[in-house]
């Protein structure tokens, strides 16, 4: 019988060779020996000559279509022309709410598409519908979307007087942060909506929208504060457009709402210096 003393000192020798964790539900003595089993033998036989064969072609190898790449690429494709045919807002809303080429639709509650004054001089592009936005199928309604109405009216607009939309149409699941191939797929809905509503100026909130319709990969902290051009071959001209930071950050920053702050500033002057639409 092993003492206290042994046992312990085997344990740390255990420890110190790495055997620190159980394999097993139940204890094996591991010194006894299993008893022997013969090998088992084949029978005798004597080797036949092997067969003289010719070598054997080479098969060209099988082509398979990249699925991964067709279910990324066609989509996209489908929903640009889906898109493209949509001559109203009635058109495009019925068409996004009856796509159900994307996945993050089935786990979505609403299909959230955009609101406000389709002829406005200035546009809002979100990220995504957040989980109040997701309930009520409008975009800004949460806590970000009312410090979005504070901003608008801090430069003297009102949300009714503007349009608002995000990239994506669905919430992502957990509100976690959409995939490249999620954001090819939905980006034609929101550039058709942008064309429709043809405003003069374009504000993208997030980094997410941003870096997608911009088609940059900084992040947004270099891109915002800085006037840059939409363009899309459906566009007159290009729509002047300024990049800031989403409200949803602002929330949990709130230091940077100053260099928001400048940013509105601009988009007012902006604004200002614009001729009204309908002259």
């Amino acid at each position: 019988m092993i003492q206290p003393d042994n046992m312990h000192a085997l344990l740390q020798w255990y420890i110190a060779a790495g055997v620190d964790e159980a394999i097993d539900s139940a204890p094996q003595n591991r010194f006894v020996q299993a008893p022997k089993t013969p090998p088992a033998t084949a029978p005798e036989t004597t080797p036949a000559a092997a067969p003289i064969t010719a070598p054997a072609r080479a098969t060209p190898p099988v082509s398979v279509p990249n699925q991964a790449a067709a279910a990324t690429n066609t989509p996209s494709e489908d929903t640009r022309e889906l898109a493209a045919g949509c001559a109203s807002f009635d058109e495009l809303r019925a068409a996004i709410g009856a796509f159900d080429g994307c996945a993050l639709k089935r786990t979505a509650t609403n299909t959230v598409v955009g609101t406000g004054d389709e002829a406005a001089a200035l546009m809002v592009v979100g990220e995504a519908p957040g989980g109040e936005e997701d309930r009520r199928g409008l975009p800004f309604v949460g806590p970000a979307g009312k410090l979005l109405d504070r901003m608008l009216a801090a430069i003297g607009l009102e949300r009714s007087a503007v349009y608002i939309t995000n990239i994506l149409p669905w919430r992502p699941p957990g509100n976690r942060s959409p995939t490249a191939e999620e954001i090819a797929l939905c980006q034609p809905f929101v550039e058709r909506q942008i064309e429709l509503v043809q405003p003069k100026i374009l504000v993208l909130v997030g980094g997410i929208s941003a870096k997608s319709l911009l088609d940059k990969r900084e992040g947004i902290t270099r891109l915002r504060g800085t006037w840059r051009e939409f363009s899309v071959p459906a566009l007159a001209e290009p729509i002047a457009t300024m990049a800031t930071f989403h409200p949803a950050y602002l929330l949990r920053q709130p230091a940077a709402k100053k260099e928001v702050w400048r940013d509105l500033l601009a988009i007012q002057q902006k604004l200002a210096e614009m001729p009204d639409k309908d002259k």
